[in-house]
Parts: C-alpha cells; sequence; structure tokens
C-alpha cells in the first residue's frame, strides 16, 4: 500500500502567508490600487487573487479588483472564497464584448486564454480570443489611463519543441513552425499578442509587460488534462505504476504556483515597459527523471513505464528557459525547489480524495 509523502497535509494558507515576506515585494507599490483582471477563474488567476486577497486583508492594502467574468454563479459555486472577497467587484460579460467600467485603472493583469477545449475543437475561437479579446483589453487598458499592463504568454511563441538543450532566452527567435502539425492557432495567437502589447506601448504609451510563461506545478493544476506532471501525480495517487506516454526525455523546468504569482505581481508593477520576461523553473529535469521523483514519495516506490523508446540520434526535445533578465532586472528567483513543489502538490492532491 502507498504511503502519503513526508510533512503532513497540504495547507493554502501557508502558501499565501509566506509570499507576504516575499522580497522583492510588490505589496506596498499595489496599496490602494484599482485592478482590472481577466482570466480571474482560471488557474493563473486563482494564485493572483488568492494572493493578493491574502495581501490585502493582512497588510491592509485597500486593493480594489474588477474581474471580467463569464459566469459569476458558477465561479461562486466552485471558488467562494474568491469570488465573496469584500475587495472583489464581479463584471459580468465576454472578452468580445464586455461594456468597459468607468473605474479608472491603475492596473490591468490580461490573464484570460482559450480553454483546453477550444484549443482543441475550434482552432479559429481560439485565434479570436487571443487577438480580439487582447486588443479589447489594451484598449480598456489605455481608455482607462492604466499606468501598468501585464499579459500572460506563453512559452509557446518560441516554438514548440525547440531541438537545443540550451536554456532559452527573450532573444530567441526560433518561432512555431506553422507547417508543423504539432503547431496551432493558440501559438501563432500568443505571437500576434504580444505584438499588440508592443504596439500600444511604442503607440499609445501603454505601459505594457509580457510573461512569457513556461512550465508549473501546484494546488489546483488539473490533474487529467495536457499537463505531464499533472499526470504523473494523478498515476502516483491511485498506486501506480506511472505511465509516460512518449519517451520520457524532453527536458523540462517547473516552477511553483505560489511563486507564479509572485513574480507576475512583481512583473506587473516593477517590469520595464515594452520588454518580455520569461517565467519558470530553474531546476531542469527531464519528463522521465520527474516521474521517478514523484514514485520517489510513495512508499514503496512506484513503477514508471515509458511507452515509447527515445530518438537514436539527435539531443531530447527542451523547454527550459533562461531566467537571467528576470534575476537580473526584477530579482526574482525559484524560491520553493522543484522537491518541495512536488511534495505540496501531492499533498494538496491527496486532500482532494
Amino acid at each position: 500500500m502507498t504511503g502519503n509523502p513526508s510533512g503532513g497535509p497540504y495547507s493554502l494558507e501557508d502558501d499565501l502567508d509566506e509570499l507576504l515576506d516575499v522580497s522583492p515585494s510588490p505589496w506596498g507599490k499595489l496599496a490602494d490600487a484599482e485592478i482590472f483582471v481577466t482570466g480571474a477563474t482560471g488557474l493563473f488567476g486563482r494564485w493572483m487573487l488568492a494572493s493578493l486577497f491574502r495581501a490585502a486583508d493582512k497588510l491592509g492594502l485597500r486593493t480594489r479588483v474588477t474581474a471580467l467574468v463569464r459566469d459569476p454563479e458558477g465561479w461562486r459555486k466552485s471558488a467562494p472564497e474568491l469570488a465573496g472577497s469584500p475587495f472583489l467587484t464581479i463584471l459580468e460579460g465576454d472578452l468580445f464584448d464586455f461594456e468597459f467600467p468607468k473605474t479608472k485603472f491603475t492596473h490591468v493583469l490580461h490573464l484570460a486564454a482559450p480553454t483546453n477545449l477550444v484549443q482543441r475543437d475550434n482552432q479559429f475561437m481560439s485565434l479570436d480570443i487571443l487577438v480580439q479579446g487582447t486588443r479589447r483589453v489594451l484598449d480598456l487598458a489605455a481608455a482607462s489611463g492604466a499606468g501598468g499592463f501585464l499579459m500572460a504568454s506563453s512559452a509557446a511563441v518560441y516554438g514548440r519543441h525547440p531541438k537545443k538543450v540550451a536554456k532559452i532566452s527573450e532573444s530567441c527567435l526560433e518561432a512555431p513552425d506553422v507547417f508543423s502539425p504539432a503547431t496551432g492557432f493558440y501559438d501563432e495567437g500568443k505571437r500576434v499578442a504580444e505584438l499588440l502589447c508592443a504596439h500600444y506601448w511604442r503607440t499609445a504609451g501603454l505601459r505594457t509587460v509580457v510573461a512569457r510563461c513556461f512550465s508549473f506545478v501546484g494546488p489546483f493544476l488539473s490533474l487529467d488534462t495536457h499537463f505531464a506532471v499533472g499526470n504523473i501525480i494523478r498515476d502516483a495517487l491511485v498506486g501506480g505504476p506511472i505511465v509516460l506516454t512518449g519517451d520520457g526525455t524532453p527536458l523540462r523546468s517547473y516552477l511553483y504556483l505560489a511563486d507564479l504569482a509572485w513574480w507576475l505581481w512583481v512583473a506587473l508593477v516593477d517590469g520595464l515597459p515594452g520588454r518580455a520576461y520569461n517565467v519558470g523553473g530553474e531546476e531542469q529535469v527531464s519528463i522521465g527523471a520527474l516521474a521517478e521523483k514523484v514514485g520517489g514519495f510513495f512508499s514503496p516506490p512506484l513503477t514508471v513505464i515509458v511507452s515509447k523508446a527515445p530518438p537514436p540520434d539527435g539531443p531530447p526535445q527542451s523547454q527550459v528557459p533562461c531566467l537571467k533578465r528576470a534575476r537580473e532586472e526584477l530579482g526574482l528567483y525559484q524560491r520553493i525547489s522543484l522537491d518541495e513543489a512536488l511534495r505540496r502538490t501531492i499533498n494538496w492532491a491527496r486532500g482532494l480524495r
């Protein structure tokens, strides 16, 4: 019978309280802020709002948030602790046609992105959400005179499978191969959305910052979609074996989701305008080694089954960020190690069962 990972049950409150004392701290610069948020109901949005609301409550920030939500009632049922926050105003609407509030926002946080279902079944809708939706939110920020705009972009802008072991820097000129069946409208949509951010900075003076997000692990991550680490943890929780559908050689790095929230808040308030920052983990690991790590948290260790043989030649596929820019310009770093991030995530997921 498999045992629990060490360290006891997971506590979201502990994660959030740790963020109150991080350095550099974004919280003082968000005191009295009026923030507009899209994508509040998603994974990133959940962590961003939970961290901000905790800081507002404990540190007396007097911050106000307006969140654009398509289904407020559904959100109230799934995340009542967020949807019922005294710091929050819910604006019901869609990215394409929501009515601009009269509020003058100091900051805009654009986290909305197509769902996995939309990406798979309606590529044109994915493109519209990424391009038209981003333009609408940029128009809101410009009309509101916002002092800061942050868009959550993706490592997909560098291409799905860069054939290099070297870490990817923001100056990388690789891009998705439009003729590859692995490339979807999501990849190019994110590139165009970044272009729009750059355009609004150059032409309208809107202080846009782009966060190119890589791979993450932590509570609230889906365990049954396309996230390899989520699927690995899912297999482990039922006693294994952990089954990898690929060859286990792709290289990744993972940032804990609490750290992601910290990084994005700092990028919003301190990021240089017209600039992109990689956001991800420092510790490079293959998918196979990641599965072995997760299996090792259980007693006895779980078996890992690799479904495919690696290719006979060529380096492994790699999607690992160079984080020099975020370290040097923003003072950011990986606060939670990969092992600790996995332990916390496993304990959170175990608490759901």
